[in-house]
């Protein structure tokens, strides 16, 4: 009776095989769209970033690696660390420089406000520097520290020479290897020249072999230059220790410190040092002056006024 025929199984497959690849299609599209849909808008599902690979990361690459190995810091944190423009640079310590001769050694060899001239300071250990004569009444001694100087130990030795005064001259060995006519000058002259070290370095943190070696080669470059053997030792800025005074034992000088000192190393005018000189000068006094380490024309110009001065009271003038 009436029926329709049955569709061959070869076009149902291929029915169902395109239904099949149309529906694929669609969900790759669809998927296609999610994806560049969250791409452009993420979900703050954790409120965080995903880490970046180890591969994207800059850190991760070997030249990152072998800086972290070295103790490097990050490029970041070495330009916190440069100097900002207006701001004073960090402090890169002090520098020592070396003592040099006259004319060129700077102030700052003088004594530091910390470590002002202080006969006698700290006077333990095997003996006392000598700071006052004893050789009767109304006798002193006049003390020239830091030369020779090209310049102002010949001035000072035409003024010794006019008041016929014997001086005593606390020689540095550099200015006497660099001048060592003058230190002739001043040996000729009569006057007594002692060890005032090498370099004009203050001794009294430094280990007993540099004490030793500031002395001898003081001593050597005197006697090289003028034949004779200093046989006492004055230590600058007036420091003393215990073992500056053991080395002076061991190489037979006397401690030489003094009594009045007018600061005219610090320049604070003719008056003042003429003052100072004049006030504080008695009987056995150690009078203290300079002719080197920089500019003495107030020195020059106060010895032309303290000699006539002192010798008219009756002072006399010789050497410890």
């Amino acid at each position: 009776m009436g029926g329709g025929k049955k569709a061959p199984a070869s076009v149902t497959r291929r029915a169902l095989l395109v239904v099949g690849g149309v529906t694929l299609l669609a969900g790759y599209a669809r998927g296609s769209v999610q994806r560049i849909t969250d791409a452009a808008h993420p979900a703050p599902a954790s409120g965080r970033s995903p880490p970046p690979s180890p591969a994207a990361s800059p850190a991760a690459s070997p030249t990152a690696r072998a800086a972290r190995s070295a103790g490097a810091p990050p490029a970041r944190a070495r330009l916190a660390g440069k100097e900002s423009p207006g701001k004073d640079p960090p402090s890169r310590g002090p520098r020592t420089a070396p003592h040099s001769a006259e004319p060129s050694r700077k102030e700052p060899t003088r004594p530091r406000p910390d470590r002002p001239h202080a006969p006698g300071r700290d006077r333990r250990g095997n003996g006392e520097p000598m700071v006052h004569l004893d050789d009767g009444p109304k006798v002193i001694a006049l003390t020239i520290d830091d030369g020779p100087s090209p310049v102002y130990t010949p001035q000072i030795l035409r003024l010794l020479d006019k008041y016929q005064v014997t001086a005593t001259f606390s020689m540095v060995g550099l200015p006497v290897a660099a001048y060592p006519a003058m230190a002739r000058e001043v040996a000729a002259a009569g006057h007594k020249i002692i060890n005032h070290t090498w370099s004009h370095l203050d001794l009294v943190y430094q280990p007993p072999v540099v004490i030793a070696d500031q002395m001898s080669r003081a001593t050597a470059a005197i006697h090289q230059a003028t034949g004779r053997m200093p046989d006492m030792f004055r230590a600058p800025y007036g420091a003393w220790s215990p073992a500056i005074l053991q080395q002076c034992a061991q190489a037979g000088m006397t401690p030489l410190a003094w009594s009045v000192d007018p600061r005219d190393w610090s320049r604070p005018g003719v008056a003042s040092i003429v003052g100072n000189i004049m006030r504080n000068t008695k009987t056995g006094s150690i009078i203290l002056e300079h002719d080197g380490g920089g500019n003495r024309s107030q020195t020059v110009a106060a010895l032309k006024i303290v000699l006539p001065r002192l010798l008219a009271e009756g002072y006399r003038f010789t050497t410890p």
